[in-house]
C-alpha cells in the first residue's frame, strides 16, 4: 500500500523539478512511510512513497523492467500475483524481485493496456512507456484506491491525493460551484469533478492515456448487471457465492507482515473474519471500538462474533470528539466531504494499527446484497406506485406535512415522514431525496442570487441518474443497488476508509470487493437477496455457520456518530464560531438567514438538521485549511 505522485509534459518549460516532486510525495508519507523514490526522464517525472506490505526488501518503486523501458508507480495489492508471475514467466519474462509491482510491468509488456483485465486487486497505477513517450493511469474497477490529476496545456499532473497536486509551485486554488451544489446534495464530491475547479478523480473501472499532450480517459469494466442469470437455483448460488467468496479471502490473506480484520458484529465483517479463521491455524485478530452512546455502541454484538469464531479480539471505547479530530478530517480528505461515520473509521484504523498493518473489512455487503433498510423502502414505494389512481393520489397527498418532525436521528417517525415526503416524486428522484443531504429546494432556498446564477443549468442529481441508467431493464430494486455500488459505494464508502485508514499507514481489504464476487452478486435476482423485511438473505444462508443466531437476525445498526446530541451540546460553540462567523457568512455562498433558520431549529429542538449542519462545518473548515491559506498545509494542523 502506498502513494505516488508524478508529471507527464510536452515541452522542457513545463517540466517539474526533483524539489517539486520531494514535496508532493512528502505529503504522501502516510500512505507510505517505509520508503520514498524518485525517477525522472527529460519527459516524466515519476515519485513514490512505500508501505511495505509485501517482498519487504526489495519491492521499492519506481520500479523497471530489465531495459528500463517501461517505469511503474503503484498503489494497492494485485491478490492474484503469484498465479500472474507463473503465467509470465513461462512466456520468457525474468523477475528481479517478488512483489505484486514487478508483475504489472510485464503484463503491460505482454498487454499492453489490456494489463488491467487480468489484475484482481484494488490499485491505482502509473506505466510510463519510455520509447512511446505514453503515460497510462488506472483505476481499480470498483474504486478502492483513489487517483487525482489535473490536465493543463501541455503538462499533465496526477497523484494518489489531492494534496500532492497542490504542492506544485503556482499550482491554482478555486472552488468549483458544481462540485459544492453536488457536495450539499451527496455529502462527497462524485467523480470525476473534485472541490477544486481544473482538478479530477479518475473514476473507478476507468484509464486514462497521455499521449502528444492529449489526455484520452476510457472505462474498461462494468458489473454486470444488465446481464442476469435467471435460471440458476438458489443451491446453485449458494455454492457459487461460497466458493467465490472464500477464493477471494485466500488471495487476501497473502501479507509479510501482520494482519487482522475490523469486526463490528454484523453479517458481513463476521463472514469475512469467519472465513479468514477458517483458512488460518492459530486464532486471528479481530477489532472493534465502542463509544458510550449505546444506539451507536456494537462491541456487544462484536464479543459474540469474536466467541464464535475463536478469534483474539480486542476492543476499545471512544469518547470521540468532532472538536479533536475535524483538523484530521479536513486534511486528509482534501476535499469537504461529511459522511460523520469517518470519525470512528478513523478511530478503528488508529487502534488496530497498533497491532497489525493489514486488516480486512465487510464493505461493499450492503450495496451487493440489499442489505439496506432504504431499499425496504424503494420496494414498498414501488407497491404504492402499483396502486389505482385514487388511493395512489391519497398515499402521494400532502398529509406527511402534519406529521410532527423528530429530532431524533435514528427514529421510526423520521423516517416515516422522509418515505412519504417522497411518494409523488419519480422513483429516481425520490431516492435521491432519501439518500441526499440537502434536496433541490433546500439547496435553492440556500445559495445567494449570484451563486445560484453561477451554477446555470447545472443539475446534480445527473450523477445518480447516470448510474440508475446503467442497467434499465432490471427490477427498481436491482437498479437501485447499482446505482449505490456505481456512486455511493466508492464516493463515499471506500473513500472513507482508504483515507482514514491509510492516515494510519494501515491497508484495508474487502473480500467483498473482489470483482468476481460483484459479477456475481449483480447477475444474481433479488429475490436471492431479499426476502420481505430482510436482505442479505443469500449471504446468512450461505454462511449460517460462520453466524451466532443472534447475528443472522439482528438488525442493522451503521457506524455512526451521535450529531444531532453534539450540536446541541458540545458542539454548540462550534455552530457560532463557524457557521455563523463572518468569514462564513461573507462567502457568497449561502444567504446568511437561511445559516441561521438551519441552526435555530436545530437548536429548539425544531427540526433535526445534524446532517446537514455537520455538511456546512465540514465545508468551512475545509475552506478555511485549503483555500484562505497562502499555502496549503502539508501537514494534518494540531487544532481549528
Amino acid at each position: 500500500m502506498c502513494g505516488f505522485a508524478g508529471a507527464s509534459w510536452t515541452h522542457p518549460g513545463q517540466a517539474i523539478d526533483a524539489a517539486t516532486l520531494d514535496s508532493m510525495t512528502s505529503v504522501l508519507t502516510h500512505r507510505g512511510p517505509d520508503q520514498s523514490g524518485a525517477w525522472f526522464d527529460a519527459w516524466t517525472a515519476l515519485g513514490h512513497r512505500r508501505l511495505s506490505i509485501i517482498d519487504l526488501d526489495s519491492g521499492r518503486q519506481p520500479l523497471a523492467n530489465e531495459t528500463g523501458s517501461v517505469q511503474v508507480v503503484f498503489n494497492g495489492e494485485i491478490y492474484n500475483y503469484r498465479e500472474l508471475r507463473d503465467g509470465l514467466q513461462g512466456r520468457g519474462h525474468r523477475f528481479a524481485t517478488q512483489s505484486d509491482t514487478e508483475v504489472i510491468v510485464h503484463l503491460y509488456e505482454e498487454y499492453g493496456d489490456d494489463c488491467l483485465d487480468h489484475l484482481r486487486g484494488m490499485f491505482a497505477l502509473a506505466v510510463w512507456d519510455v520509447s512511446r513517450r505514453r503515460l497510462l493511469l488506472a483505476r481499480d474497477r470498483m474504486g478502492q484506491k483513489p487517483l487525482v490529476y489535473r490536465n493543463d496545456p501541455g503538462r499533465l499532473l496526477f497523484a494518489s491525493e489531492l494534496k500532492a497536486l497542490l504542492q506544485v509551485p503556482g499550482a491554482p486554488r478555486e472552488l468549483d460551484p458544481i462540485s459544492l451544489d453536488e457536495f450539499l446534495t451527496y455529502q462527497y464530491v462524485p467523480h470525476p469533478r473534485t472541490m477544486l475547479a481544473g482538478y479530477c478523480k479518475l473514476p473507478p473501472a476507468h484509464k486514462a492515456v497521455y499521449l502528444d499532450g492529449q489526455l484520452t480517459v476510457q472505462r474498461y469494466w462494468r458489473p454486470g448487471y444488465e446481464e442476469p442469470i435467471r435460471d440458476r437455483s438458489r443451491e446453485d448460488w449458494q455454492e457459487a457465492l461460497r466458493e467465490t467468496l472464500t477464493e477471494a479471502v485466500r488471495l487476501r490473506l497473502r501479507s509479510d507482515v501482520p494482519l487482522g480484520a475490523f469486526l463490528s458484529g454484523g453479517i458481513d465483517s463476521t463472514i469475512i473474519a469467519g472465513l479468514m479463521q477458517e483458512q488460518s491455524n492459530t486464532p486471528i485478530h479481530t477489532f472493534s471500538i465502542g463509544f458510550p452512546v449505546k444506539q451507536f455502541d456494537e462491541r456487544e454484538h462484536a464479543r459474540v462474533a469474536a466467541k464464535h469464531l475463536g478469534t483474539t479480539h480486542h476492543e476499545s471505547v471512544v469518547d470521540p470528539s468532532a472538536l479533536k479530530i475535524l483538523p484530521r478530517l479536513a486534511w486528509h480528505y482534501d476535499e469537504p466531504f461529511a459522511d460523520s461515520s469517518a470519525i470512528p473509521t478513523m478511530y478503528l484504523s488508529e487502534m488496530t494499527r497498533g497491532e497489525v498493518t493489514v486488516a480486512l473489512s465487510g464493505d461493499g455487503g450492503d450495496e451487493l446484497f440489499a442489505g439496506y433498510d432504504r431499499y425496504r423502502a424503494v420496494n414498498l414505494a414501488g407497491r404504492v406506485d402499483r396502486l389505482p389512481g385514487p388511493l395512489r393520489t391519497l398515499a402521494t397527498s400532502s398529509a406527511w406535512r402534519l406529521l410532527p418532525a423528530s429530532t431524533r436521528q435514528k427514529s421510526l417517525l423520521r423516517r416515516g415522514k422522509r418515505f412519504a415526503a417522497a411518494l409523488g416524486k419519480t422513483p429516481e428522484q425520490r431516492y435521491l431525496d432519501w439518500v441526499g443531504i440537502f434536496a433541490a429546494d433546500r439547496r435553492r432556498g440556500l445559495w445567494t442570487d449570484d451563486f445560484r446564477e453561477r451554477l446555470g443549468s447545472s443539475n446534480a442529481a445527473t450523477f445518480l441518474m447516470d448510474a440508475y441508467a446503467e442497467c434499465p431493464d432490471r427490477g427498481f430494486v436491482t437498479r437501485t443497488t447499482c446505482a449505490d455500488v456505481l456512486t455511493y459505494l466508492p464516493c463515499d464508502i471506500l473513500n472513507k476508509v482508504d483515507i482514514a485508514s491509510m492516515a494510519y499507514s494501515l491497508e484495508c481489504r474487502s473480500p467483498l470487493l473482489d470483482h468476481h464476487v460483484v459479477e456475481l452478486a449483480a447477475r444474481m435476482p433479488v429475490s436471492q437477496k431479499r426476502e420481505g423485511r430482510r436482505g442479505k438473505t443469500i449471504l446468512v444462508d450461505t454462511f449460517a455457520d460462520l453466524l451466532p443466531a443472534s447475528i443472522q437476525s439482528r438488525p442493522k445498526m451503521g457506524f455512526g456518530v451521535p450529531l444531532d446530541h453534539w450540536f446541541r451540546n458540545e458542539l454548540r460553540p462550534l455552530l457560532e464560531d463557524i457557521l455563523l462567523d463572518h468569514t462564513a457568512t461573507s462567502r457568497g455562498y449561502f444567504r446568511p438567514e437561511a445559516v441561521r433558520r438551519l441552526v435555530d431549529e436545530h437548536l429548539s429542538n425544531r427540526w433535526d438538521h445534524s446532517y446537514r449542519l455537520w455538511s456546512l462545518v465540514c465545508l468551512e473548515v475545509w475552506h478555511r485549511m485549503y483555500l484562505d491559506t497562502s499555502t496549503p498545509p502539508a501537514s494534518a494542523p494540531a487544532s481549528l
